[in-house]
């Protein structure tokens, strides 16, 4: 006659009680007799353990298979056995903080010549306008601008896991241009499906950087980090992201810059920017498409003249990307952007706005439109083993300029690169890179190249504390 689970349970859970009270029985008579055990009792002692161990592996063995006979067929996922009146132990959570950075030198020589203050990448939007705006070709540089430092922070707490960071670099932009000065790159946290901060925008896909030294990257890649309140509903091999962007946008009066008329027109940012992206991730590689809509919107303040040069325009854009694994070395990484007014978003690229003539209406003579634009880039990623790695790929962005801006306004960008690199223990690197550029203009036909030679050397550190 089969025993039914239940008793069996029973059973074993009689036969370790018994055994506890056996050990505890004995080791208060030892006590209270205040006797030393001999070696060769202590012995007796360990072996009738290791068999009431034995005992008790074999009821469990037996609960099993008495359970696995009564369970339905098609079932073949087993409850894990636990002792009855024992808690599943849970998975210890730790906090953690972490240190990181890198010190980055660069130092090259560019054949040609580019703005001074962009003098250690290869921006096409910087290369000359017309002949030696910049001076003299040939210059060498150095520069240490790369050099980071952040922290990093993970806490879990019933809402999920709660994560912050905090980074720097050297790279100076905007008024510090041309600097080596500290400039804020990450300051976000998150706390579940929620964060707000600075960090990468959405519309951009953050995987698509090739394995290149040059800092500022293609020229016809999404490239923005933004103040945001951002929503990640689905997070895993797949993910969804939606975030509330902070304005703004630039323009360009072209021929009519300097008519007293425009002065008095201000930019007004009163709605944020909508993006977001969706990523399907595979044993090939990923595909993610990425959206983003914004309104631009602009108000003439003068009030002296007839004419109103108030009004507002849709920037809109798409950017889908991918990286697509071709065996154990190789990785190719694509993307194709096109929309209007979506230029603050581009790694390389002009204005949102510029203006159009509009003679028919003698109110507004002039209006401002959002720029077309349409950027490809596509990269290879290869492995020469495990301490040699090479990058090769090229970028093109091109705009759609409006009929009043200057004939020699940026109209077209190329870019490309290749590199070996060398990396001999993962926290150091070294590297080679060759640099090209191309600037074509609106309507002047005016072209220049530029080509760099770049040697970078890097050294990472990073410290993890988990308490």
């Amino acid at each position: 006659m089969k025993l039914r689970p239940k008793w069996i349970r029973m059973t074993g859970a009689t036969l370790m009680a018994i055994a506890l009270l056996t050990l505890a029985a004995h080791s208060i008579s030892a006590q209270s007799q205040g006797t030393q055990r001999t070696a060769e009792e202590l012995q007796q002692l360990k072996e009738r353990l290791l068999q009431l161990e034995r005992t008790m592996q074999e009821l469990r063995g037996q609960i099993n298979a008495v359970e696995q006979a009564q369970r339905p067929p098609g079932d073949q996922n087993p409850p894990t056995q636990k002792t009855p009146g024992t808690i599943p132990a849970q998975p210890k959570k730790e906090n953690s903080f972490e240190v990181y950075g890198s010190v980055m030198l660069d130092a090259g020589y560019d054949f040609k010549q580019s703005d001074p203050n962009w003098f250690d990448v290869m921006r096409p939007t910087k290369l000359p306008a017309f002949k030696d705006q910049f001076g003299p070709d040939g210059k060498t540089y150095f520069g240490v601008r790369q050099s980071r430092f952040g922290v990093k922070s993970s806490t879990p707490t019933d809402l999920g896991e709660l994560k912050t960071q905090f980074e720097f670099e050297l790279f100076g932009t905007g008024a510090d241009a041309g600097q080596t000065t500290f400039r804020l790159r990450h300051a976000y946290g998150e706390l579940g499906q929620f964060g707000a901060g600075q960090t990468w925008s959405p519309f951009m896909d953050t995987d698509l950087f090739p394995n290149a030294v040059e800092y500022w990257g293609p020229n016809g890649m999404v490239n923005f980090r933004n103040v945001q309140l951002r929503w990640t509903p689905l997070k895993g091999r797949n993910e969804l992201v939606l975030a509330l962007e902070r304005p703004g946008a630039s323009a360009d009066g072209g021929v009519y810059a300097d008519r007293i008329e425009l002065q008095g027109v201000k930019p007004k940012f009163d709605t944020p920017d909508l993006s977001g992206h969706f990523r399907l991730t595979r044993s090939w590689g990923y595909l993610q498409t990425a959206g983003i809509i914004r309104r631009i919107a602009w108000r003439d303040l003068n009030r002296e003249d007839n004419i109103d040069l108030s009004g507002s325009a849709t920037g809109w854009g798409f950017n889908v990307s991918s990286n697509l694994k071709l065996g154990q070395r190789n990785t190719v990484k694509l993307q194709v952007v096109y929309g209007e007014g979506i230029q603050n978003y581009l790694n390389d690229a002009t204005t949102d706005v510029a203006v159009k003539n509009n003679f028919g209406d003698r109110f507004r003579p002039v209006k401002g439109v959002a720029l077309p634009v349409l950027s490809l880039v596509s990269f290879l990623d290869h492995n020469w083993s495990e301490h040699f790695s090479t990058s090769i790929g090229y970028s093109m962005m091109n705009i759609y300029n409006a009929d009043a801006q200057a004939p020699n306004s940026y109209h077209q960008g190329h870019y490309a690169l290749t590199n070996l690199l060398w990396n001999p223990v993962p926290s150091f690197m070294a590297g080679a890179e060759f640099q090209y550029g191309r600037r074509v203009n609106f309507s002047d036909g005016w072209n220049v190249n530029d080509y760099r030679l770049q040697f970078s050397f890097r050294y990472n550190f990073s410290k993890v504390f988990k308490f």
